[in-house]
């Protein structure tokens, strides 16, 4: 494995990786923003108007499977363009027409895109890091931005609305930052990743990964975890519905809230993962937010509208982390795969979840809570996944000795 980069340019790579973070995430985090507008614009109901995120979650997630091997096949730097070059393309297309099918296709296709730039996205890491956890510590910077992002999205198409301006024009102008970052990383000299393997770089290669046991232990990590996740985003405002306590303000701001301390709480990710044992860490987080979707039942929405919010700062550094932690288990040229496989499932989570959660409530009378019924089930398996983690460590020997190899010599 060999790497040769200069220093600035090293620097330049990983802001161009948080900015492209931020910009997709603007789209994909506004759609809870935008799917209001598009029931009213075309008498949609819930369910139809949902496909609008049910949608790209599952293009991500074939993308993923399907389209991961390209950051191993043909580089980082180039299934990155490829994969900015076709998002933009697509999203330049939402001013041409105004249909709902459109807006659908559209969305679909910008699933697929984000799947093939992201996983590049993610296997670059790697490449520009000198260790396991300095990988964890850059993941959750990352992750940090797509947060900002995720703030940024929701404000911006509320500002267009209360501009006489339509929401599609969020697209454009995330087009037009994809044009700028595809740009940039043209000029810039990326990493370069040698696989020494003769074995063919596939889909059916990252179908294989699926048996490891790492890629799939992960992978149903990242499942649970964003199907957790998606909860409070997706149903948490349905759930504080008809709020009357002291604190209205809060159910009113308490998705706001919500991505704020996700957001600031992976930035300070960025600092603990460099500096404290990353399974406890892990264990105590899943713990607190087990506790948090338990409290928001037990005691109702009087608790929720603090708790739920509230978990989103505990939330923070756990998605960046099994991801980082799951592409580090395998050899730098396969890190393209298993990103991609690790997107499946999480793209998988944030479809089902939300999904499962709404079957279930409207087999309860519609009545939210016994999908936060079902969300806390699957906070709480990912807590005694950590806690089994942290028992038995099954990744030490394995990281310990790919750090030695792929990152010991690595300038």
């Amino acid at each position: 494995m060999t790497q040769h980069t200069h220093s600035h340019d090293l620097r330049a790579v990983r802001w161009l990786t948080y900015l492209m973070f931020m910009m997709f995430a603007m789209t994909t985090d506004a759609v809870g923003v935008v799917i209001p507008e598009v029931m009213k614009a075309f008498d949609l109901s819930l369910t139809a108007a949902g496909l609008l995120h049910y949608g790209p979650m599952v293009a991500i997630a074939i993308a993923g499977m399907c389209f991961g091997h390209l950051a191993d096949k043909l580089g980082r730097k180039r299934a990155i363009i490829l994969g900015l070059a076709l998002f933009a393309a697509n999203s330049f297309l939402f001013v041409i027409e105004s249909t709902f099918w459109f807006y659908l296709t559209l969305m679909v296709l910008s699933g697929l895109a984000i799947g093939i730039f992201k996983t590049a996205a993610l296997a670059l890491i790697g490449d520009i890091t000198r260790s396991t956890t300095e990988h964890t510590a850059t993941m959750n910077g990352v992750e940090a931005f797509f947060g900002v992002g995720a703030i940024i999205g929701p404000f911006l198409v509320t500002y267009l609305l209360n501009n006489g301006m339509e929401w599609k024009w969020l697209y454009v102008i995330a087009a037009v930052l994809c044009v700028g970052l595809i740009l940039a990383a043209w000029r810039i000299d990326y990493p370069k990743t040698m696989a020494q393997t003769d074995k063919p770089i596939d889909v059916a290669r990252t179908l294989r990964m699926v048996k490891d046991p790492y890629a799939l232990g992960f992978s149903l990590a990242a499942f649970l975890y964003v199907a957790t996740e998606s909860a409070i985003y997706v149903w948490m405002p349905t759930y504080l519905l008809g709020y009357q306590g002291e604190a209205v303000w809060l159910a009113l701001y308490a998705l706001p809230i919500f991505f704020i301390l996700r957001a600031g709480g992976r930035f300070v990710g960025v600092w603990m993962m460099a500096r404290f044992n990353w399974a406890a860490v892990m264990v105590l987080f899943t713990g607190i937010i087990a506790a948090c979707f338990l409290g928001a039942i037990i005691w109702g929405k009087s608790a929720a509208v603090y708790l739920l919010p509230l978990s989103g700062l505990f939330m923070s550094v756990i998605y960046p982390t099994v991801n980082s932690k799951g592409i580090s288990c395998f050899e730098k040229h396969k890190h393209g795969a298993a990103a991609g496989v690790i997107l499946f499932f999480t793209a998988l989570g944030a479809a089902a979840g939300p999904l499962l959660m709404g079957i279930v409530s409207d087999a309860n009378g519609g009545d939210a809570v016994y999908g936060f019924i079902v969300a806390t089930g699957f906070a709480v398996v990912l807590f005694f996944g950590f806690v089994f983690n942290l028992l038995k460590d099954p990744t030490r020997r394995r990281l310990h000795e790919l750090e030695q190899r792929d990152y010991k010599n690595q300038v």
